[in-house]
């Protein structure tokens, strides 16, 4: 569950709390019953590993990687000789 954080635009009282996106929005300030407000912070998304930039999935050129050929199909095996 998320956790939000509110501030009071009375008192200043600022706290977090853990609600459920379903829950609907506080609207008075547990201190004062003033008018909160709901503060946004940025969200702390990091992308790690390869395929997030551009860069990964070009050449030294600046052109597309083209996929490697396929490998030569295996010649079969010689059966064995019958007796």
């Amino acid at each position: 569950m998320p956790t939000y954080a509110y501030a009071c635009k009375d008192c200043g009282h600022a706290f977090d709390i853990v609600q459920s996106f379903s829950d609907s929005s506080l609207t008075s300030c547990p201190e004062c019953q003033g008018a909160l407000r709901k503060k946004f912070n940025s969200v702390g998304v990091v992308f790690k590993g390869s395929g997030f930039y551009r860069t990964d999935s070009r050449d030294a050129k600046g052109s597309t990687v083209s996929a490697a050929p396929a490998a030569p199909a295996a010649a079969p095996a010689p059966a064995a000789a019958a007796s």
